[in-house]
């Protein structure tokens, strides 16, 4: 996947996010959860958006990092709108299925950038 189509597939992922906010509900909880949601379910668009105009290796791994920190958050959340018993699980599979494979995507770029780093020591 080339970063292109992850910049997409990370902005189609954050309006997915700010859909799903749109239909928790309205209670003190539902809305503190979508608030944060939508915080840390945008960030990881805008953070890669960020990480591919870095000016050096260094600045590109730490906004990946960025992104990583900000998809587990984003799990989190998933995790609890289920375990409150706000949304049906069913409803949030899919979207939990993209957000882990994000994470997977995001980490295994880090653990390149990484092994070249030492390899080139």
């Amino acid at each position: 996947m080339n970063s292109s189509d992850l910049k997409d597939r990370l902005k189609s992922f954050a309006i997915r996010i700010i859909r799903l906010s749109e239909v928790i509900p309205s209670t003190i909880t539902g809305k503190t959860i979508a608030n944060q949601l939508i915080r840390s379910g945008t960030s990881p668009g805008a953070n890669y958006r960020a990480a591919c105009l870095g000016k050096s290796e260094k600045d590109f791994l730490n906004k990946l990092k960025m992104v990583e920190e900000e998809l587990d958050e984003t799990l989190y959340w998933l995790e609890l709108l289920i375990e409150s018993e706000l949304i049906k699980e069913h409803l949030l599979n899919d979207l939990m299925a993209e957000n882990k494979e994000l994470l997977k995507i995001i980490v295994s770029s880090i653990n390149t950038i990484k092994k070249k780093q030492q390899d080139s020591k």
